[in-house]
């Protein structure tokens, strides 16, 4: 194997999600935060609609995000 796709294979996660991220707006580092930002936006809508549909019986005790004692 030449001794940069080893290189490549050790490389930290991140940087092949941010080098992938980057690759799909085309190598604009601009267009690919702006996608993140939107990707962001998105999750957190999505997570919102996710906690005021689950069950307040459920969820009871969990909303806090204090540990019990």
């Amino acid at each position: 194997m030449p001794a940069v796709s080893k290189t490549l294979q050790r490389r930290d996660p991140l940087d092949r999600a941010a080098d992938q991220v980057i690759a799909a707006c085309d190598g604009d580092p601009r267009a690919a935060v702006r996608a993140l930002i939107v990707a962001k936006g998105l999750l957190e809508a999505e997570l919102e609609d996710i906690c005021a549909a689950t069950s307040k019986g459920y969820a009871r005790g969990r909303s806090t995000g204090r540990a019990r004692d």
